[in-house]
C-alpha cells in the first residue's frame, strides 16, 4: 500500500486505486453498493476522494476481502460506520475473535476427535474381518 505520509486534501480515482490496491471499476461499483461511499466531484465531473473516503474504502476492502463478508453482510456492518472509529472497531473485533477462538478450537477438536474415533472403529472392524 502506498505511504500516506504526504497528505493531500483530495485524491483522484487513479491515486486511490494505487493507494488501496483496488481497481477503479471496483471503486465505482462500491459507490453504487455502499451509500456511505459518495466521493465529491470536481467541476470537470471527476471523482475526488478525501482521506476519510480512503479509510472507508480500506474498511470495505477488509470486510469483503479479508473477513470474507458478502456485500449484503458488509452493508449491515457499514450501517454503524464512523470513519474515525474504523481502526478501533477492527481492533476490538480482533480481540472478540481472539476470545472466541479457544471455544471454536475446542469444538473443532471435539468434532475431529469424534470423526477419528469413528474411523478407528471402522478400521478395527475391517481388521477383525481379515
Amino acid at each position: 500500500m502506498k505511504d500516506l505520509s504526504i497528505k493531500k486534501l483530495y485524491y483522484s480515482i487513479s491515486e486511490v486505486s494505487k493507494i488501496t490496491n483496488i481497481e477503479q471499476y471496483v471503486l465505482r461499483y462500491w459507490e453504487t453498493e455502499f451509500e456511505q461511499l459518495r466521493p465529491q466531484k470536481n467541476r470537470a465531473g471527476n471523482r475526488i476522494y478525501t482521506n476519510k473516503d480512503i479509510q472507508l474504502i480500506l474498511h470495505i476492502k477488509t470486510l469483503l476481502r479479508e473477513r470474507k463478508y458478502t456485500i449484503e453482510g458488509a452493508k449491515k456492518i457499514m450501517e454503524n460506520f464512523a470513519p474515525d472509529k474504523v481502526f478501533q472497531s477492527v481492533e476490538s473485533e480482533k480481540e472478540t475473535t481472539d476470545e472466541l477462538e479457544p471455544q471454536k478450537t475446542k469444538r473443532e477438536k471435539t468434532a475431529l476427535q469424534k470423526d477419528l474415533e469413528e474411523v478407528k472403529s471402522l478400521l478395527e472392524l475391517l481388521v477383525s474381518k481379515l
